[in-house]
């Protein structure tokens, strides 16, 4: 990790390469790179997920590895009840293994 005093000694190395009147304007450029580079990933996230939601919409099978998710009409008829799951016989809940220890 980087410390104060290495973040100095780099802006002390900054100051003499490009002087007092240079490092504002580097620094403004940097900045705005910056902004642009994040705004055109942002870009191109949405577009992503824009034509993903289009393919959806027009039925095209999902990408390998996902599954298109199926609105309550085309979800398959469940049983109206599941069987009940039940302990075996001859486990012990806990509060009786403490009583039959004391």
């Amino acid at each position: 990790m980087t410390g104060g005093g290495e973040i100095l000694l780099v802006l002390v190395i900054a100051l003499l390469l490009f002087g007092s009147k240079n490092l504002p304007k580097i620094a403004r450029s940097i900045g705005r790179s910056m902004e642009e580079f994040r705004r055109a990933a942002k870009d191109v996230t949405d577009e992503v997920m824009r034509s993903d939601i289009m393919d959806d919409d027009e039925g095209r099978p999902a990408r390998s590895g996902e599954r298109k998710k199926l609105s309550p009409a085309d979800e398959p008829e469940q049983e109206e009840s599941a069987p009940e799951i039940r302990p075996a016989a001859n486990t012990i809940k806990r509060d009786e293994a403490a009583d039959q220890r004391d």
